[in-house]
């Protein structure tokens, strides 16, 4: 484990606007490039070639991305059995990954979306915060962060949504938004 992070800290990048990954990934990238392991679980995204994951690739095995769900845009109309599998799955690995001394940077990309849609307990997400190591940099990205896991967090980041060019019908672009 790396002594360059000090005692390490839970970050949040919660909120209704664009950025909380991108704030993640460019934590990320930071970190590899000061010689720190970095893992990024992501709930809820699948594995459909994102330019985080093919930008990993150059970058591993500083940088791992494992995709633990099934992608696209999820509502809670959307939700099926699996999606709660995959979810599960995605708790028990983040368990795992906060405990290994490989990782100092640990990033559970969407944890906090897929609780607000009820895919993560809240317990779990405060279980798995109050296991991180000392010297482990921890970050919690999604919507709607539950009010507990914004107490506990040491930073806390609201991205706000102001203007966003999808209300014009703009898809998501490659290498901008995937």
């Amino acid at each position: 484990m790396s002594s360059a992070i000090g005692p390490g800290y839970t970050h949040v990048y919660t909120g209704s606007g664009k950025g909380k990954t991108t704030a993640a990934l460019g934590l990320a990238l930071r970190a590899v490039g000061r010689g720190l392991g970095v893992i990024v679980i992501q709930f809820l995204k699948g594995s459909e070639g994102s330019g985080e994951l093919q930008a990993a690739d150059k970058l591993a095995p500083e940088l791992l991305i494992q995709p633990m769900g099934r992608g696209g845009v999820l509502s809670p109309s959307d939700l099926t059995p699996a999606d709660g599998d995959m979810a599960a799955q995605a708790v028990d690995r983040a368990r795992e990954i906060i405990a290994d001394p490989k990782w100092d940077v640990v990033i559970l990309d969407e944890i906090l979306t897929a609780c607000s849609l009820g895919l993560v307990k809240v317990k779990d997400i405060l279980g798995i915060m109050g296991a991180r190591p000392e010297g482990v940099e921890l970050v919690l990205t999604g919507r709607e962060a539950p009010g507990e896991v914004i107490e506990r967090a040491d930073l806390v980041t609201e991205m706000k949504d102001v203007k966003h060019y999808f209300r014009k019908g703009v898809p998501a672009r490659s290498g901008i938004e995937r």
